[in-house]
């Protein structure tokens, strides 16, 4: 029996008609070598049934405490089946990249039963070139990005032919008693005064590092008070944060999703990273700074000033971490307001030195803290008024992910994984757009989720990333050209 965090119960309430919680992954598979040169939907139910042991959230339900005393709790669904949850979809001739973009934007904008585990998988058939598509949904109270990609790889071989992992003795996770579930729930329910003003002090120290919070009056004072009374140590405040400029994309969103994807050369990025001395992330950031920058001049919406991206941060190495999510999030300047690519780099790497330094100040346990501030009976209220308050106060404007994965090639029942491209979450708190990057097989590959009433043109965001990298690579080969004589 396993309970929810306070992350993973937010994840729960933030869900409306309008903004869903799950995030995905869209694998483009070459079938050549699967039986019959094809992959079935019954291979994918076999694949499923003989792996979900080592999957818990495949195999986990919900469980509710009665009044909501207190956050829900995992049991293993004894009606598991697999076979309710694998989908088979076939896309028209020609099967192309756009067709399979616009099918998975209508899969990722329905919502998941939560009468059942929280996860979805559907096999797409007729893709150009006799290529399949696999795209998986989990919730995201379940697994955060990391361990989604731990699932991935749990799932999946190294090589064409299948092994069959040995099913290891475990436990089932039973659905809590009543009568204890209660007695627990009322317990934490008058302790939570005390743990909530220690999280609150804990928290206090790091309220001005966060977007608008940070700029409200006085909050620098008392952030600087409470760190230094605690003996933590002070974050470098050479660049102070900056309020998040208005942009077509951070207004209420819709219940409609778009979806593209593309990949680029890993080794395109590791060169640019090798040559400028920064981190692959770094390099992200920098691709989408100057991809966003392009997209906003189209529009005639570039700001005078940096837009704040939330760029999650895994604390998955950390020894107490389990399953669910262990995450926290970096607010990051993104410099579009400048032209010159070199400088606009150089802006960008800065940030990032600044950026990393406050976090690790914070100890990244804010996220936590924050989320565990309510009660679980008002927890829920709170976090859906905050939704609906988020587009006046603009806290940030988008999401920007990157997710390391496996450099060999996996394979599903024979068939090779050639890409996977994520799928995650967009809010009217985070905007209207989310990038997320996951490495695969030496190439970055590259989801983009967008609202299309207010991002119609998504696909155009994958296109400048790819010139936002040649921009980047020229900038390296200008500073590696010998001077000449």
């Amino acid at each position: 029996m396993g309970q929810l965090t306070a992350v993973d119960t937010n994840f729960l309430d933030i869900e409306s008609r309008r903004t869903l919680s799950h995030i995905g992954g869209l694998a483009i598979l070459d079938t050549t070598l699967c039986t019959d040169g094809r992959l079935t939907r019954g291979d994918m139910v076999d694949l499923i049934r003989e792996r979900a042991h080592l999957a818990k959230p495949l195999r986990r339900r919900l469980v509710d405490v009665p009044f909501r005393l207190d956050r829900p709790y995992w049991e293993d669904d004894p009606r598991f089946d697999p076979d309710r949850h694998v989908h088979e979809v076939a896309l028209p001739s020609p099967g192309d990249d756009l067709q399979l973009g616009a099918e998975v934007a209508r899969i990722h904008e329905r919502p998941l039963d939560r009468r059942r585990p929280l996860w979805e998988l559907f096999l797409i058939q007729g893709l150009a070139g006799g290529r399949a598509a696999i795209y998986a949904k989990v919730h995201h109270a379940c697994v955060d990005g990391v361990l989604a990609a731990e699932l991935l790889a749990a799932l999946l071989d190294l090589q064409p032919e299948a092994a069959s992992p040995p099913v290891p003795a475990q436990e089932r996770e039973t659905r809590p008693e009543l009568l204890p579930m209660l007695t627990r729930s009322v317990t934490r329910f008058a302790l939570h005064p005390v743990r909530s003003t220690e999280a609150l002090v804990r928290t206090a120290g790091h309220l001005d590092q966060l977007p608008v919070v940070g700029g409200l009056p006085g909050v620098r004072e008392v952030s600087r008070a409470v760190r230094s009374v605690l003996g933590h140590r002070q974050p470098d405040p050479s660049q102070p944060q900056s309020l998040p400029p208005r942009t077509p994309f951070n207004a209420p969103i819709s219940q409609h999703r778009a979806f593209a994807f593309g990949s680029l050369p890993l080794e395109d990025v590791k060169k640019v990273r090798r040559a400028l001395g920064v981190s692959v992330n770094d390099v992200v950031m920098a691709m989408c700074t100057g991809a966003l920058r392009q997209w906003l001049i189209d529009h005639d919406a570039l700001p005078d000033r940096p837009l704040i991206a939330c760029v999650p941060v895994s604390m998955r190495r950390r020894a107490e971490c389990g399953d669910g999510n262990a995450l926290s999030a970096m607010f990051a300047p993104l410099p579009v307001h400048i032209a010159d690519p070199a400088e606009r780099f150089l802006a960008v790497r800065d940030a990032m030195v600044n950026v990393k330094r406050r976090f690790a100040v914070s100890r990244g346990s804010w996220f936590e803290e924050v989320s565990a501030l309510m009660p679980p009976a008002l927890a829920g209220l709170a976090t859906r008024l905050a939704m609906q308050v988020a587009p006046a106060l603009n806290p940030v404007n988008l999401l920007v992910s990157n997710v390391p994965g496996p450099q060999q090639p996996l394979y599903a029942r024979g068939a090779r994984v050639l890409a996977y491209y994520p799928a995650s979450v967009i809010s009217d708190a985070t905007g209207g757009v989310n990038i997320t990057v996951f490495s695969y097989d030496g190439n970055l590959d590259v989801g983009v989720i967008a609202c299309p009433d207010l991002v119609p043109d998504t696909w155009n965001l994958v296109d400048y990333l790819r010139e936002s990298l040649t921009e980047l690579l020229k900038m390296v080969d200008a500073q590696e050209a010998p001077a000449p004589v």
